[in-house]
């Protein structure tokens, strides 16, 4: 039965560990006010029937700090590009030079700063709710397994533990970014 609780125990670090990985990919797609190519991990074109990531059919490079400027492989695959970049949710207008595809990050006001720290407080508190859930999970699974008094307490507590070390995590990919953000 230590085994099961083991085993439990595991499950919720690597289930924990997954909503963290989840979690800093969703903050890298908040644009800080300088290029970073990650902007565009989450756009998908339609390449010879396949949705196939933006960064995977073309060249992305930073000419400048405030630019992005994506290449792609098969010129073919341009105005797909272009496309996807406008209807995402990245608000940045695709400039095309027929060669490639030029994004411009405008330099951002002090509202939009405060705008994208609460955006990045509300992903962060989703993480938290999710590391809250996979907790609640775990200890139900342990209760069930007809575990000792003292090694349910244990096992309980251990979870607890795990929990907070987790949120800790989460605080602290949080703070950064918004550290991030806020940082003329």
């Amino acid at each position: 039965m230590q085994e099961q609780a083991d085993m439990e125990m595991l499950n919720a670090e690597d289930s924990m560990d997954k909503v963290i990985t989840n979690y800093n990919k969703e903050l890298q797609t908040i644009r800080t006010g300088r290029a970073n190519p990650q902007l565009l991990d989450q756009i998908m074109i339609e390449y010879y029937g396949v949705m196939t990531p933006i960064r995977q059919v073309g060249q992305v490079s930073m000419p400048e700090p405030s630019q992005l400027y994506i290449k792609p492989y098969d010129k073919s695959v341009l105005k797909a590009v272009e496309k996807a970049i406008e209807n995402s949710n990245l608000d940045l207008p695709p400039q095309n030079d027929g060669q490639g595809i030029r994004l411009v990050i405008p330099k951002m006001t002090e509202e939009r700063r405060k705008e994208l720290v609460k955006q990045v407080n509300k992903l962060e508190e989703g993480a938290k709710v999710a590391i809250r859930n996979v907790r609640r999970d775990a200890n139900e699974k342990i209760k069930k397994l007809g575990l000792t008094e003292d090694d349910e307490k244990g096992y309980l507590e251990d979870v607890q533990i795990l929990t907070d070390k987790k949120i800790k995590e989460v605080e602290v990919c949080t703070n950064k970014k918004n550290e991030e953000l806020m940082h003329i």
